[in-house]
């Protein structure tokens, strides 16, 4: 029987009791109903029947004098509507979206790639499980409770401006928890239009700059002085090869050629076999010292291969002792290596081809190097 909910003298009459009281549908298969609590108030529930006759329930929030039954049927529609659309709701909040799409990027690219978006995730969404106190670390302002319904481009601006990252780190960062929401969309986890609060979040200005970061070669020996065990091998291996750190860290004791004082390199560019400078040399001999071939050259100080990112705290507390600038990463040695390499003589060609990167790249990032030091060469030779 349908009761008339629009009427609070009816509404504060009704017993209390687990099965919601039911108005009359607002139309086929959809309804809306008021479950009477013990304490006198009351939740807003909503009914949907599909086509097979399946109903579904959803709660849509306490009773009150601002959100009425007008308020709650609104509430419903919305609802209503992403059912039709085919909307399931397996996925509730940012939090979930972010694990789901960690979850695809294993099934539909690789182990690495959702391992990447994983600890992406744990440091900026989720958090981590201490491994010392066994609690879950959350990121402060964090978006992981947040609805997937009821998120808003302020508060996504709001996440990313408080991340204290560079505007290159927050928008690929932005990126990614873009396309983790995306995800979410595409597998009808949210409807479609809700995309447009992230699509208002545009990326940082100044992000694609060049890299201004630049150790000399005291700094550079006080970040290796800073450091100790594993991470000043990486440290030192970045610093003489130019590589990116995961070239390095998969790199294996079969891709070093100790005759050819040279090692096989394999990044996002493909593979590269790389001449290796006399300090580079003694490095890798000593680290290929009693290895198997298939075994990682550059490991943890606890034998474990190195995951992406796992360098980053270690290299940041070598940086501060050093007293070096904020912001030094394993990427700035790369910056350093190839701006070295550049001023000292090495043509463009060769550095890319050593770094593993385009021509163009270095050209256009690094070109005014290379007139600089062309033009002090210059300089020395007798024209007339």
């Amino acid at each position: 029987m349908a009761i008339a909910l629009h009427k609070s003298s009816v509404r504060k009459a009704l017993a209390p009791r687990r099965e919601p009281y039911w108005a009359a549908p607002l139309s086929r298969g959809r309804f809306i109903g008021l479950r009477k609590l013990d304490d006198g108030s009351g939740t807003w529930i909503a009914r949907y029947r599909d086509t097979d006759g399946r109903q579904t329930y959803r709660s849509l929030g306490f009773a009150t004098e601002a959100f009425d039954l007008d308020q709650a049927k609104e509430a419903a529609e919305t609802w209503f509507r992403s059912r039709d659309a085919g909307i399931r709701c397996d996925v509730l909040t940012v939090g979930d979206a972010c694990r789901r799409y960690v979850e695809e990027r294993e099934t539909s690219k690789s182990k690495a790639c959702s391992h990447d978006a994983h600890r992406r995730f744990e440091r900026v969404v989720y958090g981590r499980i201490h491994p010392k106190t066994g609690k879950v670390q959350i990121p402060e302002n964090s978006l992981a409770g947040r609805p997937l319904a009821k998120l808003r481009a302020a508060q996504i601006k709001s996440w990313r401006d408080g991340l204290g990252l560079t505007p290159a780190a927050s928008n690929r960062t932005l990126i990614a928890l873009k396309a983790a929401l995306n995800l979410a969309v595409r597998e009808r986890n949210v409807v479609a239009t809700q995309s447009q609060e992230w699509i208002e979040v545009k990326p940082l200005p100044g992000a694609n700059r060049r890299r201004d970061l630049y150790l000399d070669l005291s700094q550079r020996q006080a970040l290796l002085s800073s450091a100790t065990g594993a991470v000043r091998d990486l440290l030192e291996a970045a610093m003489t090869t130019g590589a990116r750190p995961g070239e390095l860290v998969n790199a294996l004791r079969g891709d070093y050629d100790e005759r050819l004082q040279s090692i096989r390199l394999s990044g996002k560019t493909g593979s590269r076999t790389v001449p290796l400078s006399p300090a580079a040399v003694r490095l890798f001999a000593r680290l290929s010292k009693s290895k198997l071939p298939g075994a990682r050259l550059l490991v943890r100080d606890d034998g474990m291969p190195w995951a992406h990112s796992d360098w980053d705290e270690l290299v940041r507390e070598a940086a501060a002792k050093a007293e070096l600038p904020v912001g030094v990463c394993l990427y700035t040695l790369r910056h350093s290596f190839i701006t070295t390499a550049l001023t000292a003589g090495l043509s463009t060609l060769d550095t890319a081809r050593l770094v593993g990167t385009s021509l163009p790249m270095i050209e256009r990032h690094y070109g005014h190097l290379v007139q600089s030091a062309a033009r002090d060469r210059l300089a020395l030779v007798q024209l007339v």
